[in-house]
C-alpha cells in the first residue's frame, strides 16, 4: 500500500483500523496512487465506463448502480466535481453499511441525483430502479462468491434470472407504500424514512453489496472482528443425493422468502418433498412432511404462477386447524409479495386424508372449500385459491385461475428439525443415568453426583 493511501486512511475517523486498510487499497487502485479519484477514471463522455468500473469494483456491479455511486461521489448536473477525496469515498461505504436513517436518506437522494431535504419528494420510478440495481448487484455477488451455501444452491440449478431479480427489486421498493399493490408516483421524505428503518432486507442486501465492492474481507485471513454482512441464503440440506434437481424457484425467491421467516429459521432449509422426485402422491407428501417442524410449501401452477405458505407447526393429519400467527402466505412469480396473518381467525394450516365428512387435502387460510391455498388429496395435482381470505392480511388470489393444475410442488423444512419425544428424553439423561454401574461406584465411594442437584424439573 502506498504512503499516500495510508495517510488518507488514517485521517478518516469514520472507519475502523481494519476497514482503513481495505478501503485504502481499493481507493489506491481507483485513484492510481493519487489522493483523489478523478471523474474521468470512472466516466467517459458523461456515461459510466463499465470496463473501467469493472477494474475497480469487479464485474458484479450493475451498471445502474455504478452510475448512482458516481452521482454520490462526484455530484450530478452543473455542480458535478471532477474528482473526490478519500473521505467522500469512505462516506459512501460507511453510510450504506451502518449509517443512521438520515445518512442513508442523504445517500439515497444524492445517488439518485437529488438534494436531500424534508420537502423534496422522490419519484417512485427512480426508487424502484435504485432497488433493482441493489438487488441485481447483490445476486451477482452471490453468484460470484465461493461461499459453500451459495454454490450448493447454484450447482443444483437455482439461478439468479434477470426477470426474478428485477421482481425482487420491485418488491423491496413497493414496500415503501402501505399497500404494496397500490401504484404511487412520488415518495415523501417521511415515507422513505420509515421505509429505510423497517426494510431489513434492503439494508442487508446493501450491506453485503458495499462490503464486497469496497474489498472488505477479500482474503480469508482478515480479522473475524471486521464487520461483515449476512449472506441472506440458508444452508440447503438434503440436495446432495440428487445430481439433477428439478429447480423451479430462483435464488431471488430464496432470498425473499428467507428474509421473511422468523430469524431462528433462516439458517437452514431441509428438503422434504418434490412432486417431480417423489411422484404425484398426496400420501407420499403427507408422510414426508409430518413431524418436521416449520415448513415452506411452494407451488407452481400450470400458468407459471409460483406461490405458497409458511407453516409454523409440524404438519399432522387431523380434523383441526393448527399453526400460529407467525405463518404467512406468499407469491414469488410473477411478483413477490408476503401476506402476514391477521387475528380474524386461526385457520393457519390443515392436513387431512381419508376423512369422510371433512375436506381431504392440505389447506392454508380461509374456510373449508374456500382456502387461501388448497391442495387436493384425491386426485393429487389439483388445487384452488379463493378470491379472498380473511386469515391473511392483504391477500389476493395467488394462482392465476381460481382452480389450477399443479406443475410443481415442493416442501422445505426450515430451521433445525425438532427433536422427537424419545430424542428429547435421551438428551435430558446424564452419563450416569445411562451407566448404572458408574453410578453405583460413586455411591460406594461417597462421592456426590452434582448433576442431580442442578437438573431442571420435568415439565408439568
Amino acid at each position: 500500500m502506498g504512503n499516500t493511501s495510508k495517510k488518507l486512511a488514517a485521517k478518516c475517523t469514520l472507519l475502523t483500523k481494519e476497514e482503513q486498510k481495505y478501503l485504502a487499497a481499493t481507493f489506491r487502485a481507483a485513484s492510481k496512487n493519487s489522493d483523489k479519484i478523478r471523474e474521468e477514471d470512472l466516466i467517459v463522455s458523461g456515461k459510466v465506463d463499465a470496463v473501467l468500473l469493472e477494474r475497480v469494483w469487479g464485474p458484479q456491479i450493475d451498471p445502474r448502480l455504478a452510475q448512482y455511486l458516481s452521482n454520490f461521489l462526484f455530484g450530478s448536473g452543473p455542480q458535478k466535481a471532477a474528482s473526490c477525496d478519500f473521505n467522500r469515498f469512505a462516506e459512501l461505504y460507511v453510510y450504506n453499511v451502518r449509517g443512521t436513517t438520515d445518512e442513508r436518506m442523504m445517500v439515497t437522494y444524492n445517488s439518485l441525483g437529488m438534494d436531500y431535504n424534508d420537502s423534496v419528494e422522490l419519484p417512485y420510478q427512480l426508487l424502484r430502479e435504485y432497488c433493482e440495481s441493489i438487488a441485481s448487484t447483490f445476486i451477482k455477488v452471490l453468484k460470484a462468491t465461493t461461499s459453500k451455501r451459495a454454490q450448493v444452491w447454484i450447482t443444483k440449478g437455482f439461478r439468479g434470472r434477470a426477470s426474478h431479480v428485477q421482481a425482487l427489486g420491485e418488491a423491496v421498493a413497493a414496500s415503501v407504500n402501505t399497500d404494496s399493490d397500490t401504484a404511487i408516483n412520488q415518495c415523501s421524505a417521511t415515507q422513505l424514512s420509515k421505509w429505510l428503518q423497517l426494510n431489513i432486507l434492503l439494508q442487508q442486501m446493501t450491506e453485503m453489496v458495499f462490503v464486497n465492492l469496497y474489498g472488505i474481507n477479500r482474503d480469508e485471513t482478515s480479522s473475524p472482528a471486521l464487520h461483515t454482512a449476512p449472506s441472506l441464503l440458508p444452508m440447503p440440506h438434503g440436495l446432495d443425493p440428487m445430481p439433477d434437481y428439478p429447480a423451479f424457484i430462483d435464488l431471488s425467491h430464496i432470498v425473499w422468502l428467507n428474509a421473511h421467516l422468523p430469524q431462528h429459521y433462516q439458517h437452514k432449509w431441509r428438503f422434504l418433498f418434490s412432486s417431480h422426485i417423489h411422484g404425484e402422491s398426496f400420501s407420499t407428501m403427507a408422510g414426508r412432511i409430518q413431524d418436521q417442524g416449520a415448513s415452506l410449501i411452494i407451488i407452481e401452477d400450470n400458468s407459471g404462477y409460483i406461490f405458497g405458505g409458511f407453516a409454523t407447526a409440524s404438519w399432522a393429519l387431523g380434523p383441526n386447524f393448527t399453526g400460529t400467527d407467525e405463518s404467512f402466505l406468499f407469491t414469488v412469480a410473477p411478483k413477490m409479495r408476503v401476506y402476514p396473518a391477521t387475528s380474524y381467525n386461526k385457520h393457519y394450516q390443515y392436513l387431512n386424508h381419508h376423512a369422510k365428512t371433512l375436506p381431504n387435502g392440505l389447506l392454508m387460510g380461509g374456510q373449508f372449500n374456500f382456502g387461501g391455498i388448497f391442495v387436493n388429496a384425491d386426485p393429487f395435482g389439483e388445487g384452488s385459491c379463493a378470491e379472498s381470505c380473511t386469515t391473511y392480511k392483504g391477500y389476493k388470489r395467488l394462482s392465476k385461475e381460481p382452480t389450477y393444475r399443479i406443475r410443481s410442488l415442493e416442501v422445505w423444512g426450515v430451521g433445525d428439525k425438532p427433536l422427537t419425544e424419545k430424542e428429547s428424553d435421551e438428551r435430558d439423561l446424564s452419563v450416569l443415568d445411562k451407566s448404572p454401574e458408574a453410578k453405583a461406584i460413586l455411591d460406594m465411594a461417597g462421592r456426590t453426583r452434582h448433576s442431580e442437584g442442578i437438573r431442571e424439573p420435568p415439565p408439568l
